[in-house]
């Protein structure tokens, strides 16, 4: 589980090393410090893959994104947003980081109403209801001249979807006095002919 946590929210290669080594030094005695910590995570991982940073930072962002709950309420936050846009309406998100991007499309892909049955079936019986369509199938990210200017920009990625138009459906008046009449029309005819 712990590697799977470091793995997912880390997006760390080498999350299986770092939760044994976590797991082997707690046998011997508890994790008191996160110097303790870094230091398990700088063994875990070989030299040569330690040129991007500090090594520890992804491991320690997996735990701060796991203690704050940081990705549920994102994806739960972009589904009720839409659910309060107008028809027509566009919800355009900016995130700065892989995990905040996936948790933003994969809101997006549920709410336009991805199918989840199997291929197989000739028929979608799953119940996914489209609320609208996704206007950007990749990302907008910025322009290099944008990226000199501003190095924030460099990891930023915009997300627009839009929620469709909701087509009122109109009740006919009387529609059950025509059918009705209609009904006593055949029927005199029908007797009418019986008569004949």
């Amino acid at each position: 589980m712990l590697a799977n946590l470091i793995y997912e929210y880390g997006e760390e290669r080498f999350s299986r090393k770092i939760a044994k080594n976590i797991c082997e030094y707690r046998k011997q005695k508890p994790l008191e410090t996160t110097k303790e910590l870094v230091e398990i995570i700088e063994k875990s991982i070989p030299k040569s893959k330690q040129k991007d940073g500090h090594p520890a930072k992804r491991t320690f962002q997996a735990i701060r994104i796991e203690v704050n709950d940081e990705i549920k309420p994102l994806f739960n936050t972009v589904k009720d947003c839409i659910d309060v846009l107008k028809p027509e309406g566009r919800l355009c998100i900016i995130t700065f980081h892989s995990l905040e991007d996936r948790a933003v499309k994969n809101a997006y892909i549920e709410a336009s109403g991805k199918c989840t049955c199997p291929k197989d079936l000739p028929y979608c019986v799953c119940g996914a209801k489209s609320l609208g369509k996704i206007i950007t199938k990749k990302p907008i990210i910025a322009t290099e001249k944008e990226r000199e200017e501003n190095s924030r920009s460099k990891s930023a990625k915009l997300r627009i979807f839009e929620k469709k138009w909701e087509k009122k459906k109109f009740k006919r008046k009387n529609k059950g006095r025509r059918f009705y009449s209609l009904c006593q029309e055949i029927d005199m005819n029908t007797l009418l002919v019986q008569e004949k």
